[in-house]
């Protein structure tokens, strides 16, 4: 039966392009989805791509040579993801201050003491790497009144910005942008993607929340260069452990860390901006 079918159907296959495009619109789709369910939703959000993205990391963290400990990654990326909502009334100094004093300690006594000091930076600095980057998505979300807004902006902005630099760096793109880093990428791919942000923002801060344009335009370059920054950051973390993707779990894509790398660090620089200039 099956050999008719696949007769039948020419041995029909879903191209690449085909898997990658299904399964980005299925992703969004969920974490859009999430973030319209209310609080519950974005915290189960987090926990989960949170978690996988920590436990990607873990594996980078071993081909890049010092292996982050899974004691010390893993609580303290689950704090600093909700260090600034659900758990506000902990003091960020004193948990930093454990891990500084009870980590290097730990090393003192565990396995793979010779490596200590290197294993305990890559565990901070994964737990703040992916941490921190949640705990802006949250304060932005709550932020009133209009924290869901300045939250799907900020997040469609990205995949804009993502979806310009691959179709005109692809299309037309000639200068090498970070060859080093990403040989694929260009100067022109990464105008577009700023350009991308800006127009995003434009329409949405401007046009929706009725924002000033300039302030919609400073947020949009900001976005654009942030999401390009962390999508070389992860790139460059690749290429140190020798592997194409950080992962295998979504299908045409790679990891999860695939996916979040350039919506990582634009949260912190948009809730910043908001915050200084009072436009929450």
């Amino acid at each position: 039966m099956t050999t008719r079918i696949s007769e039948m159907t020419g041995g029909w296959k879903p191209s690449s392009l085909m898997v990658r495009i299904f399964s980005a619109f299925v992703f969004l789709g969920l974490v859009i989805g999430l973030v319209l369910a209310g609080m519950w939703g974005v915290w189960v959000l987090v926990l989960v791509l949170g978690g996988l993205a920590l436990w990607e990391f873990h594996q980078l963290s071993d081909l890049m040579g010092f292996r982050a400990p899974s004691w010390l990654l893993y609580p303290l990326g689950a704090f600093f993801a909700f260090s600034g909502t659900v758990l506000k009334q902990i003091d960020v100094e004193l948990v930093l201050s454990l891990a500084l004093v009870g980590g290097l300690a730990a090393f003192l006594v565990v396995q793979g003491k010779r490596q200590g000091l290197g294993r305990w930076a890559m565990g901070l600095a994964g737990a703040l790497y992916i941490g921190m980057p949640f705990n802006y998505y949250l304060l932005l979300y709550t932020s009133k009144p209009n924290g869901l807004a300045w939250t799907l902006f900020t997040i469609l902005a990205v995949v804009v910005s993502d979806a310009a630099a691959l179709l005109v760096g692809s299309r037309i793109g000639r200068r090498p942008f970070f060859r080093n880093i990403s040989p694929s990428k260009t100067v022109e791919g990464a105008i577009a993607g700023v350009a991308g942000s800006v127009i995003v923002m434009l329409l949405g801060v401007s046009g929706v929340m009725g924002q000033s344009p300039i302030h919609a335009i400073v947020l949009g370059v900001l976005i654009g260069i942030s999401a390009e920054v962390g999508d070389l950051v992860e790139s460059q973390m690749k290429r140190i452990a020798d592997v194409k993707d950080s992962s295998h779990l979504i299908p045409g894509h790679g990891g999860v860390l695939d996916r979040l790398d350039s919506i990582l660090f634009p949260p912190i620089l948009v809730f910043f901006y908001v915050t200084v200039f009072h436009l929450f």
